[in-house]
């Protein structure tokens, strides 16, 4: 029984070594990926590192440019907050205009509305009075047509 053992022995060492090199060639092909990989990893570094370095150096310029942008927005606002105050100024200075013109145009209205009213009633009065020396003279020519009518009857 121990030759049989021995014999099992030898073809489970056998079977094995077999198992062995029947799994070399699927290892040495994994191997051979896993370098690859390796290799594409290493090379993918070398190619990002400065991309990387690029980026950074471009979002340091970005960071930049927006402070001298927000510079810039600031000194706007500066000047848009002065000319907010002229416009409010200006404005003020058109209503006092405005309120100047109405009390110059009311005072000025007035004393012309009142010398065109007394100019109206003195020609009015004028027109009538010439009207009642006319209207006299023909009663006045009426009067002695008549009697001078009567006289030349008697």
């Amino acid at each position: 029984m121990g030759d049989i053992g021995a014999i099992a022995a030898l073809v489970a060492a056998c079977a094995f070594a077999v198992l062995v090199l029947i799994l070399t060639l699927p290892i040495l092909r994994l191997r051979h990926t896993v370098d690859a990989t390796t290799r594409m990893i290493n090379d993918l570094n070398d190619r990002t590192a400065p991309l990387l370095g690029d980026v950074n150096t471009t979002v340091k310029n970005v960071n930049v440019a927006l402070e001298q942008v927000q510079t810039s927005l600031d000194g706007v606002n500066l000047q848009l907050a002065k000319v907010d105050t002229m416009t409010s100024h200006a404005q003020n200075v058109t209503a006092n205009v405005a309120n100047l013109a109405t009390v110059v145009s009311a005072a000025a209205a007035n004393p012309l509305v009142k010398v065109a009213a007394f100019g109206y009633g003195v020609r009015k009065a004028a027109a009538g009075r010439r009207h009642a020396e006319t209207e006299r003279e023909v009663r006045d020519t009426i009067k002695q047509q008549r009697r001078a009518a009567k006289r030349g009857n008697r």
